[in-house]
């Protein structure tokens, strides 16, 4: 009796085995998603910009600590421009003796074309007494040879005067120069953002493009995920996406913003050798600066999470509410952003 009783157990052994086999390849291609959504997995991120010195010199004063939050344009630290400034008014001063050289060159030109003209009138006067027998040949050649003296002397003051107006031009270039470098010796915050790292203490002398400060780019908080060509082909840029991370109970609003043109490998963090080999592409699913600058001082970077995207031709799609979690209360959300479905 046992004998014939092990039969049907292990029939039913192994179509519980079909089952959960067949379970585990849909849900490990279909993720158990609705029909038009897509999802990866990926973290906060933010980009690090250094702020840093374009000429060497000596940091003067650093205005900010670590993690203060800084607006684009903020001045962050001021490097001593004694030196350029030292620099500056003696660049100043040749120009203005660069310039005292022009104005003296443009006299001594009308002098030179005074000179050009009373020598054309004494040629002519010679060549009419010449001609009337009254004066001699050597005569008209003398005066000949006056005209193109003055005539020479006049076309080598106007190359003086260009000469002059170059130096001018270049001791103003020079002033440009150093009016530049002490306007770069403020170090102003390139964007919104957290001082991430303080890298140099006031007193140090750097280098040219000696690193002053770390700033963390707020204005752009996204999470960098990888799909499928099947699903990358159907995700458009400005796409409806949901982020979830996971030490929030929230889907955080984001939009699509960057879909990589180019396939490359899945990331190192996925180890088995199948999923390596599969082509992915990589997207950025990126926060709203306002929803950033709402909820500031909970914007950490590093923090894991998943992203959930509409596709193409899916924009009525249902978010998966039991996988995404509870959406930010409307109320929460700044003006302009439209709440959860």
């Amino acid at each position: 009796m046992m004998k014939y009783l092990r039969i049907p157990i292990a029939i039913v052994a192994v179509l519980a085995a079909i089952v959960a086999i067949a379970w585990y390849v849909w849900d490990q291609t279909t993720g158990g998603l609705p029909e038009g959504i897509a999802m990866g997995n990926g973290r906060i991120e933010a980009e690090q910009i250094d702020v840093a010195t374009r000429t060497p010199g000596r940091v003067l004063q650093i205005n900010v600590e670590e993690g203060a939050l800084v607006e684009a344009g903020d001045v962050l630290a001021i490097m001593d421009t004694r030196e350029l400034e030292a620099q500056l008014q003696r660049a100043e001063a040749d120009v203005a003796r660069a310039e005292s050289q022009v104005l003296e060159v443009r006299a001594l030109i009308e002098q030179r074309r005074a000179d050009l003209r009373l020598a054309e009138d004494e040629h002519e006067r010679a060549r009419t007494l010449a001609e009337r027998g009254v004066s001699s040949q050597s005569a008209l050649e003398q005066q000949a040879t006056r005209r193109a003296s003055a005539e020479a002397a006049l076309n080598v003051t106007i190359a003086q005067l260009n000469s002059a107006e170059r130096g001018v031009d270049a001791a103003g270039a020079l002033v440009n120069q150093y009016q530049t470098q002490i306007a770069d010796a403020t170090l102003t915050a390139p964007a919104f953002g957290r001082i991430l790292y303080r890298l140099a203490q006031p007193g140090e002398v750097l280098g040219g493009g000696g690193k002053v400060l770390t700033l963390l780019d707020l204005s752009q908080v996204y999470m960098e995920i990888f799909l499928p060509a099947s699903e990358s082909a159907r995700t458009a840029i400005g796409a409806e996406a949901r982020i979830r991370l996971d030490a929030i109970d929230y889907a955080i609003p984001a939009f699509v913003s960057f879909v990589s043109p180019e396939a490359q490998f899945t990331p190192k963090q996925v180890e088995t050798r199948d999923e390596r080999e599969k082509l992915m592409f990589r997207v950025k699913v990126r926060v709203p600066e306002e929803l950033v600058r709402a909820y500031i001082a909970q914007v950490k970077t590093g923090i894991r999470g998943v992203a959930y995207i509409r596709l193409m031709g899916a924009e009525d799609a249902a978010w998966p509410a039991e996988i995404v979690g509870q959406p930010i209360p409307p109320e929460a959300l700044p003006p302009g952003l439209a709440p959860e479905d």
